[in-house]
């Protein structure tokens, strides 16, 4: 079984973008909350580091859905890869 690469890269931008968008809201209310992630993507995202603004967060959550889009193709891309190995047997070799 493939799995689809647009599926994938989608899910997975959603995810890893949404994931920092939320953190970052609850922050605004809380901000004590997420500090940890928050210097995690700082680091990871020195564009959008030190800033408590809605563009810091909206920077940050734009970045985490293109890595997290680059992160679902390269996981298509193994796992698609292992699985056709797989499906070969060693007889057609």
């Amino acid at each position: 079984m493939r799995l689809s690469l647009r599926a994938a890269v989608i899910s997975a931008a959603i995810l890893w973008g949404g994931a920092i968008l939320l953190v970052g809201l609850i922050n605004f209310i809380d901000p004590n909350y997420g500090t940890s992630v928050l210097q995690m993507t700082n680091s990871v995202y020195p564009w959008f580091h030190g800033a408590h603004s809605m563009e810091s967060v909206l920077g940050r959550t734009v970045e985490g859905a293109l890595d997290g889009a680059i992160a679902g193709v390269l996981f298509v891309w193994l796992y698609n890869f292992f699985a056709e190995r797989k499906r070969i047997s060693p007889s057609q070799h």
